[in-house]
């Protein structure tokens, strides 16, 4: 048996029509998908996806924040769910493996243990989580899942109360629904997932796949720079209080200090807004989105630190006063060791090459980390690209994911 076990593969030819059927509901036609959380193309995926689960014999369950689930129950009384996938919502115009190559794995696993009659020690549960991009709240379903979910993040989501009222109508969802979609604490055995890298260390190196050991850390401020509005003909250059300078200034400086200090960690000004906002007045107030993010707590709260403290004397070199608004924040998040070996070990029964990688982007499994242990994988994507249309893994890559997958979800419900 152990043999035959070992020598067990997913069905790619199966999983790749699923994957395809799939990438043509939202699709852009220039190779992307558009399925923003709750939107139409998202709400059709998801029933695409309830209706495979129910064709595979599995039992579908679908929670108060949303999430769709497939489940495959063992015959151990009391026992623990380990749970796997990702997310079929897209950002707008993104890419077709993003999240979805995750959730088609999952459920893909889940039907070759059943038809081959694997008896396991946990319970299977294949899951596609609810709005993982953050268009409405970011992490949602699986905050909810985890219990991280607040009323007052419900009622000031970053992507707008309108909007998200608006989605969650569409989706037969309520406050009070997400709130009450806790699991118990010890329900799960562990969180698994399949995911592209988004970026290009693997292909680079001639990897097969990538062993996450941790998920980086995520904080953003909202940094106001505050001058004075003068007119921008007759105000002499040395009697400014320029916002726009203390702005640049910092935007740059932080890209030393991370690039210098920092060169595990990143940073990023993805956003500047600019008031009075005309060409012949200076500039009164710079709103600046900071973005960075650590792979420890370390160095979390050491780049942090010094990027504020650089914000302010930038400040003061150009007469400006300085507000600091935080906006938010994800802990850096270690994957198990456990999870780990099982995956180094699936990748060396397969016969494939892996490396250790730090997740650069946020995952599911970041809600999940003090609720059980949780692991992913990464396969190769082709130039590194992500969130556009352009975004592409070789067929062989996703598949070669699949089986680590199955290998591992394997020999952790069988210990």
């Amino acid at each position: 048996m152990a043999e035959s076990i070992s020598t067990l593969r997913v069905n790619s030819d199966r999983m790749l029509d699923m994957f395809n059927k799939l990438a043509l509901i939202g699709a852009t036609g220039d190779g992307g998908v558009s399925r923003v959380t709750f939107s139409g193309a998202h709400l059709a995926a998801r029933k695409w996806f309830r209706e495979q689960i129910e064709r595979s014999g599995l039992d579908f369950s679908m929670d108060g924040a949303g999430n769709y689930s497939a489940t495959l129950t063992c015959d151990c009384s009391n026992a623990q769910t380990l749970l796997l996938g990702s997310h079929l919502d897209s950002v707008p115009n993104g890419g077709r493996f993003d999240g979805a190559l995750g959730v088609i794995a999952a459920l893909e696993v889940l039907r070759t243990v059943k038809e081959n009659g694997i008896m396991l020690k946990v319970n299977l549960e294949a899951i596609d989580f609810t709005d993982e991009e953050g268009t409405l709240v970011g992490l949602l379903g699986s905050a909810a899942l985890a219990g991280h979910l607040h009323l007052d993040g419900l009622k000031n989501p970053r992507g707008g109360r309108e909007n998200l009222e608006a989605g969650m109508a569409r989706a037969g969802l309520t406050d009070e629904s997400m709130l009450a979609a806790a699991r118990p604490k010890g329900s799960l055995a562990g969180y698994l997932e399949l995911h592209i890298e988004q970026g290009n260390r693997l292909e680079r190196n001639g990897i097969n796949v990538g062993v996450v050991s941790a998920i980086v850390g995520i904080r953003s401020y909202r940094l106001s720079f505050i001058g004075r509005a003068d007119h921008a003909g007759s105000t002499l250059m040395t009697d400014r209080a320029d916002a726009s300078l203390g702005a640049s200034a910092f935007t740059l400086a932080a890209r030393e200090i991370v690039m210098k200090d920092f060169p595990n960690c990143v940073v990023n000004v993805g956003k500047m807004e600019f008031t009075p906002g005309a060409f012949n007045i200076v500039p009164a107030l710079v709103n600046v989105a900071l973005e960075f993010r650590a792979p420890s707590d370390e160095e979390f709260d050491q780049v942090g630190s010094a990027l504020l403290v650089c914000a302010e004397m930038e400040a003061q070199r150009f007469g400006l006063a300085l507000k600091k608004e935080f906006l938010g924040s994800h802990s850096p998040s270690l994957a198990s060791e456990k999870i780990k070996t099982a995956f180094v070990d699936a990748c060396n029964g397969l016969g494939l090459t892996h490396i250790p990688l730090i997740s650069g982007a946020g995952h599911d499994g970041q809600s999940l980390v003090d609720m059980c242990p949780i692991g992913m994988i990464f396969v190769p994507s082709v130039d590194g690209a992500s969130h556009a249309p352009r975004e592409f893994t070789k067929w062989e890559d996703c598949v070669n994911g699949a089986n680590v997958l199955l290998q591992a979800v394997i020999k952790l419900g069988t210990e």
